[in-house]
């Protein structure tokens, strides 16, 4: 588990306009503050926090910072650097990375209330994409697969995993608990080589 201090190792990438880094301990007020200020907007398509527990709470950070260990997940945070200081406009993440034979893993992200139409989540996990396919080598995940599951309904979620180039594979009946309820889910997903032309596409 890494200690959450400051270091350059945190960065796993960045652009002119957006910097994607991974959780330090010293992001919990701004964490929380962004998913409590957007929790509204997020509430159609979240699961619900566990019974009894405060999910603007210390908590609820303890548990995405545990979530980000580098081997079976990473955890951007997606900070918009057009303003005096950079502030957090969401969160990209790959989790439940798979080795062996498989090389693979499930993509996540939200965006913060009030930072939607601008391309921040597009670009963020384009970020984050470089970062899961580069080589180990090289200072990536080296992954072969990428996976999204979005419901239907989430038009903005899959137009953001077509930008990108990501294919639909396939339709999961009643995937994931998502607001209190069995939802319905296409799954798309992205290989490394299909990433190297679809950045070529979108340079």
């Amino acid at each position: 588990m890494r200690d959450g201090g400051s270091t350059v190792d945190d960065l796993i990438g960045k652009d002119e306009r957006l910097i994607l880094r991974r959780m330090r301990l010293e992001d919990q007020a701004e964490y929380l503050a962004v998913l409590e200020a957007s929790a509204e907007f997020h509430a159609p398509w979240s699961p619900l926090p566990p019974v009894d527990s405060d999910p603007f709470g210390a908590e609820a950070f303890a548990r995405a910072f545990k979530g980000d260990d580098g081997v079976q997940g990473v955890r951007g945070l997606l900070f918009a650097r057009d303003a005096d200081a950079p502030r957090l406009v969401g969160c990209a993440t790959v989790n439940a990375i798979v080795r062996g034979a498989f090389h693979s893993a499930f993509l996540g992200y939200w965006l913060a209330a009030g930072a939607t139409g601008r391309g921040y989540m597009t670009d963020g996990i384009a970020l984050l994409l470089d970062h899961a396919f580069r080589s180990e080598s090289e200072g990536g995940l080296g992954l072969h697969r990428v996976e999204a599951n979005i419901m239907p309904h989430n038009q903005a979620s899959l137009a953001v995993v077509r930008r990108l180039g990501f294919r639909r594979e396939g339709y999961s009946p009643r995937y994931l608990k998502i607001a209190g309820r069995w939802q319905d889910h296409e799954r798309h997903a992205l290989l490394v080589d299909e990433w190297a032309g679809a950045k070529g596409v979108r340079s």
